[in-house]
């Protein structure tokens, strides 16, 4: 990883492809990341980095990721909501070559909260943050029941979904996807994508792994750094 992202920094490779990694058998060797987009955003210098699962006709950001559920709702702020997707938004623009994006928020709670009878997230935190990214000119919609997010229909209405937390953002993507799904990792200065599954350890050595989402990790990496060395012509 270190060598990988040193040769993107100085240009010599246009990015990097990230297979998985055992998190549990890195941390207990004394690794200190939750997962590789921790660390490349250490190594990168970059502090808010963003996780997009990205698949042929959705694309979905978890505003909170590898924490406890019990712990998300402490975790959504206005101020995270409005930097990740101002981040998304800059990248749907110069990685993914969308002219003008549009981006649809989750709400926290079942029926987006229903006018705050069944949770006030909505109301006190998710609103206004899409009230402010309305007012910077960005093109957001919601914050939508997560549970009609994702049909067909309600898809060809954004350009990206940014969720409250990793299963409602993952759940429906892999669902559809998941041969095909990438993880890509917006915010950084070099290009990474990465295939959407874990280690599967319980076939290593079987012959029978599906490559995939490793090719469509490939294929989309190739495409961002084209848009970005384009865009920036």
């Amino acid at each position: 990883i270190d060598a990988a992202v040193d040769m993107a920094q100085k240009q010599e490779i246009s990015g990097i492809i990230t297979n998985p990694i055992h998190k549990k058998a890195l941390m207990e060797n004394g690794f200190q990341h939750a997962g590789h987009t921790d660390y490349l955003a250490h190594l990168c210098a970059t502090e808010d980095p963003v996780m997009m699962l990205a698949a042929d006709s959705l694309r979905v950001v978890p505003l909170t990721v590898h924490i406890p559920l019990n712990e998300v709702p402490a975790a959504i702020t206005t101020d995270k909501i409005i930097k990740t997707a101002s981040v998304v938004h800059e990248a749907l623009k110069n990685d993914f070559s969308i002219k003008d994006p549009r981006l649809a928020i989750a709400g926290l709670n079942p029926h987006a909260g229903e006018g705050g009878i069944l949770g006030q997230e909505e109301e006190s935190i998710i609103i206004p943050a899409i009230q402010t990214l309305k007012g910077v000119g960005m093109d957001v919609t919601g914050p939508f029941p997560a549970d009609t997010l994702f049909h067909e229909r309600a898809r060809s209405m954004y350009d990206a979904a940014i969720c409250m937390y990793h299963d409602q953002a993952l759940t429906p993507i892999k669902t559809l996807y998941f041969d095909t799904c990438v993880n890509t990792t917006l915010g950084l200065p070099i290009v990474r994508t990465s295939p959407d599954h874990g280690t599967a350890l319980d076939i290593a050595g079987k012959g029978i792994a599906n490559p995939s989402s490793l090719m469509a990790a490939i294929s989309l990496a190739g495409k961002i750094a084209y848009h970005r060395e384009t865009s920036s012509v």
